[in-house]
């Protein structure tokens, strides 16, 4: 079997480990051109390691082209020789796909898997009929080609609707300081592509947005993780971190939190805007669960109007993933900086689709799904909490809107290892750990409430639970 020296208490982690093992082997020619890796389960219990841990390493290996996966087989070593490291730069291309494996497991087509981890509703949760029927209109219109490219900021009419939305949150915003962009995961790359050079400090939620993490690494960042309280980012820790790191950047979420779902309050809104005009940074302000939110909220970007604040949203989670349409709000001069990237980096995009998002926000129907899935979105939540609570987890707080649950195991210090039970089980859960900066251990488990009342989800927890109790699982 493959023989690997892993070390728990190395500061580096244990994924880091085994993806540079591996790669060792296959450049020293131990292995070889499609020799089988060892089975993930096998590879798991022979290290005592999770079983998350080797399939995030395996997966790591596959996007860096040391490794192809075969559906049903197993994984093998690649026949292509990659690119080899030194054209990486300081691991940090490694790094930046430490949780491959998660978006892996949730974008793959596989029917049979409950998804009780993801951040998305189910397909049949959204208006996938009211998409079909402005589909049709907007095809039989004559003025409307789905051949040519769309322009630098994007569909004009749907910045001016945005304007309408923005100001109902009492966001001040002109079309021209809005850009349009292939969903909220574009917008935040294009921020980061203009503000963020290797090396520079940027605060981020801890617990927060994992696949921004991912990208800020990609991009060489060094992110200093800011603890989150049932107000929202903690000013006084905010505070502290900011006589040590000189930060370019504050990526947070203010409403409907991910992955706790909770709520920046005023009184932590203004402390937060206080810092970052004394310490000079901006704020990147992401709103992509926004819309459920089922009343007001309190937001940075109404409380600084875009002064301080880039606003990011999506409609990706009411409307539809597939249609790829967000959008970015922000000062004019940044405006002007954001657009000459998205134009070098993309050109523009689709302006069909967002022809037909601005049809869809016209048409008069948008508000009444929203308020249907918020409707839904409690009810589901509320029969959630219970269910947790029978199968002996602790929800941290009752959410006030949105489809997820934070919610701790009891007597385990890393809920990576149950993850990684669950996968073998055929359901995906979404550990603590990868919602932290650094990866670390966490007791804590974000459920989506969408998937989550699935039976098969409380039998497991159920049989499993009583199994991890009172074990501490740190890899």
């Amino acid at each position: 079997m493959l023989q690997l020296s892993l070390n728990a208490e190395s500061p580096l982690p244990l994924v880091d480990q085994i993806v540079s093992g591996i790669r060792t082997h296959i450049d020293d020619r131990l292995l070889r051109a499609g020799m089988r890796l060892p089975p993930i389960r096998g590879f798991a219990e022979q290290h005592a390691v999770s079983r998350f841990t080797v399939v995030e390493a395996y997966d790591r290996l596959v996007a860096l082209g040391y490794v192809t996966s075969r559906r049903g087989s197993g994984f093998y070593v690649a026949g292509r020789k990659p690119l080899p490291a030194a054209e990486t730069q300081s691991g940090e291309l490694e790094r930046a796909f430490d949780n491959a494996g998660v978006m892996y497991q949730s974008l793959e087509d596989a029917p049979a898997r409950l998804k009780a981890g993801v951040g998305w509703l189910p397909p049949e949760w959204m208006d996938e009929e009211g998409v079909r029927r402005n589909l049709r209109a907007l095809s039989r219109r004559p003025d409307v080609h789905a051949t040519t490219y769309g322009t630098a900021l994007g569909y004009r009419p749907l910045r001016e609707q945005l304007q309408i939305k923005l100001a109902e949150f009492g966001i001040g915003v002109q079309p021209d300081q809005i850009i349009l962009t292939h969903g909220a995961t574009q917008a935040l790359d294009i921020v980061i592509r203009t503000l963020i050079q290797p090396g520079d400090c940027v605060l981020v939620d801890d617990p927060g947005y994992w696949n921004l993490f991912a990208n800020l690494r990609l991009y060489g960042a060094n992110l200093v993780g800011v603890p989150r309280n049932d107000n929202g980012p903690d000013p006084d820790a905010l505070e502290a971190l900011l006589q040590e790191h000189r930060p370019k950047a504050f990526f947070t979420h203010s409403v409907l939190h991910n992955p706790t779902s909770g709520n920046l309050t005023p009184a932590a809104a203004f402390r937060v805007l206080q810092l970052a005009e004394k310490h000079d940074f901006l704020i990147v302000e992401d709103d992509a669960y926004g819309d459920f939110h089922p009343g007001p909220a309190t937001r940075l970007a109404q409380l600084d109007q875009l002064n301080r604040v880039v606003y990011v949203g999506s409609f990706a989670k009411t409307l539809s993933a597939d249609l790829r349409v967000g959008f970015l709000a922000c000062r004019p001069e940044l405006r002007a900086r954001f657009s000459d990237v998205k134009i070098v980096s993309c050109v523009s995009t689709s302006e069909f689709a967002e022809r037909l998002v601005y049809l869809m926000l016209t048409e008069g129907h948008y508000r009444k799904l929203v308020e249907r899935l918020q409707g839904r979105l409690a009810d589901a939540a509320s029969r959630t909490l219970r269910m947790l609570e029978r199968s002996g987890l602790k929800p941290h707080g009752e959410p006030k809107g949105g489809m997820f649950v934070w919610a701790e195991v009891p007597g385990i210090g890393d809920a990576a290892c149950l993850a990684g039970d669950a996968a073998e089980s055929g359901i995906m859960l979404s550990p603590g750990s990868i919602f932290r900066p650094q990866q670390q251990p966490s007791p804590f488990l974000r459920f989506n409430v969408a998937y989550a009342l699935d039976k098969r989800l409380e039998r497991y927890l159920g049989e499993a639970l009583p199994r991890f109790a009172g074990k501490c699982c740190k890899d």
